[in-house]
């Protein structure tokens, strides 16, 4: 969710970004289909399920040499305990209202990162490449053997493209109005 807050930060006061990490995210908003697959989640969630339902998402999640991991399991479960069901309902329904961020892209002037897994089935590649193509000058990285959960997947690919970003000079400093 944190992409979607980031673009949404954006949207609002880009004057106080100086620098973009959009990981494992997308500009586009929920299609229909989406939108009802996180409902039937957001019921499961009420009638108790929310762990059962991560669990049978947990596969789709990671890339496939790791739907065995159960410390990336456990890490998904101990998150969304910690988020907890009012929580994770509130969540799904910011996500199901997001904008559609694709027209703002281009306004985008600060260094930016899109970060993705080479076999994210959560967001597909198309749409993290579509979102640095939006950006002028935004370094597109894909993890290799990732899927969508690069930082326990790919810790120290995720650190080191960080890295590398941070590394990239603000020219004028934030972006003002």
């Amino acid at each position: 969710m944190g992409g979607y807050i980031a673009l949404e930060i954006i949207r609002q006061a880009p004057e106080r970004v100086a620098k973009l990490a959009l990981i494992n995210t997308q500009a586009r908003p929920d299609t229909e289909e989406a939108t009802a697959r996180r409902r039937g989640l957001m019921e499961r969630a009420r009638r108790g399920e929310l762990r059962a339902a991560r669990d049978e998402m947990f596969p789709e999640l990671v890339h496939p040499s790791r739907r065995d991991d159960s410390g990336i399991r456990q890490l998904v479960h101990v998150q969304g305990e910690d988020v907890g069901i009012e929580g994770y309902l509130r969540q799904q329904t910011a996500i199901i209202a997001r904008v559609d961020s694709r027209p703002t892209l281009a306004t985008i002037k600060c260094p930016t990162l899109v970060l993705t897994g080479d076999q994210d089935n959560t967001i597909p590649n198309a749409f993290s490449k579509e979102m640095a193509e939006g950006i002028s000058g935004a370094r597109l990285v894909v993890l290799e053997n990732c899927g969508h959960l690069p930082q326990p997947e790919q810790p120290a690919a995720t650190v080191r493209a960080l890295v590398e970003w941070l590394g990239t000079p603000v020219v004028s400093g934030p972006r003002t109005a």
